[in-house]
């Protein structure tokens, strides 16, 4: 009489199974360039984002939030100019605002791409209330 429950198609234990599958699913996600992280976030925050995730917006939203919350220096080569000390290739955006201010009078204004010109213009109005004190 066979033993009840699932046949047995591998000679590995279940456990071993198991581990080998979510190896085998972590390295498909490496090649794919995702990497898996882990929030700690009130349960209300995490509510809403269960809603947005399962909107299938979650990574649209998530991209927004980030474009407004950190600057990437290499896009902007004026940012690039007086951050040539830092090491970091991200830096908040509130950091960006305060280089430019520091900064102001190394920046040649008629050398700024129109995109640096938009995030300029974002950052004084976000955190320099409308003013760039320069």
């Amino acid at each position: 009489m066979k033993a009840p429950g699932r046949p047995r198609t591998s000679k590995l234990p279940r456990v071993e199974q198991l581990r080998h599958a979510k190896q085998k699913q972590r390295a498909q996600q490496r090649r794919a360039g995702l990497v898996h992280i882990q929030l700690v976030v009130p349960v209300a925050t995490a509510e809403r984002l269960a809603v947005v995730r399962e909107s299938g917006a979650l990574i649209e939203f998530l991209n927004d939030a980030l474009d407004r919350h950190v600057v990437r220096i290499a896009d902007y080569p004026a940012l690039a100019d007086v951050a040539w000390n830092l090491a970091d290739k991200l830096i908040p955006a509130r950091e960006a605002f305060a280089l430019y201010e520091r900064n102001w009078r190394h920046i040649r204004s008629e050398k700024l791409t129109p995109l640096e010109t938009q995030l300029i213009a974002r950052l004084t109005q976000e955190f320099g209330n409308g003013v760039i004190n320069a």
